[in-house]
């Protein structure tokens, strides 16, 4: 599988592309930082990111696109930008038919360095090694995007297959008008419930072998 990952920010934007599958070698397609001048413009300065994203989705033609979780900060300005950019990347993924996950740093730092609250200088150590990199990615932005592609390879296929279950059942069970999921009651969701079920039968029909039809079956064929 290949994913590009992106550490959203209007000024510096981490970019990663890794190829792997659970279990086995990553390797490292490429890594960059898109940066935009803080004197020019907003509009000025989305435009330049997505130009410049566009050619990342050309170039390499990812299977997924991974991306970090935007939390709150104190600077309003930073936490805008992160916004707008997580916002220009899902739609070209979208438009190209990705899967787009979102993991929060916590969840990237646990599944590179085995804990939630390694330090960064821990994470970067961790992402040269798993890659077989000979020296360390520099800047941090691009070494937090390798994080995060890593850690959507190890998990994120995982959380894809239970989207697509959970929204396979939403689509069976109906939706309120307008196309807006019906509310779902507390505890276990209806979908997590059919997935379940969906995943026992599949082992189940997998492990048993089809049974022939008895010479009392209605509608048992003469052999």
């Amino acid at each position: 599988m290949r994913v590009l990952a992106v550490d959203p920010g209007l000024t510096r934007c981490g970019v990663g592309v890794v190829d792997g599958v659970p279990g086995r070698r990553l390797s490292l397609v490429e890594v960059g930082v898109i940066r935009t001048p803080s004197a020019d413009p907003t509009p000025r300065r989305l435009v330049a990111v997505e130009d410049e994203m566009r050619l990342w989705f050309e170039r390499h033609r990812p299977e997924a696109v991974a991306i970090e979780r935007v939390f709150a900060d104190t600077n309003v300005s930073t936490v805008m930008g992160t916004a707008q950019v997580t916002g220009i990347v899902m739609i070209l993924a979208e438009r190209l038919g990705l899967p787009v996950t979102l993991h929060t740093p916590t969840e990237v730092k646990a599944a590179v360095s085995g804990s939630g609250r390694a330090d960064k200088a821990q994470v970067t150590t961790m992402v040269t090694r798993l890659l077989g990199l000979d020296t360390p990615p520099k800047p941090a932005d691009a070494a937090d995007a390798l994080a995060l592609a890593i850690c959507h390879v190890w998990r994120g296929g995982t959380q894809s297959r239970l989207e697509q279950a959970r929204l396979a059942v939403l689509a069976r069970t109906g939706t309120a008008g307008g196309g807006i999921p019906r509310r779902l009651p507390a505890g276990e969701a209806p979908a997590e419930r059919g997935l379940r079920t969906a995943v026992r039968s599949t082992r189940s029909t997998r492990s048993t072998p089809p049974s022939r039809p008895s010479s009392t079956d209605p509608g048992a064929q003469p052999r």
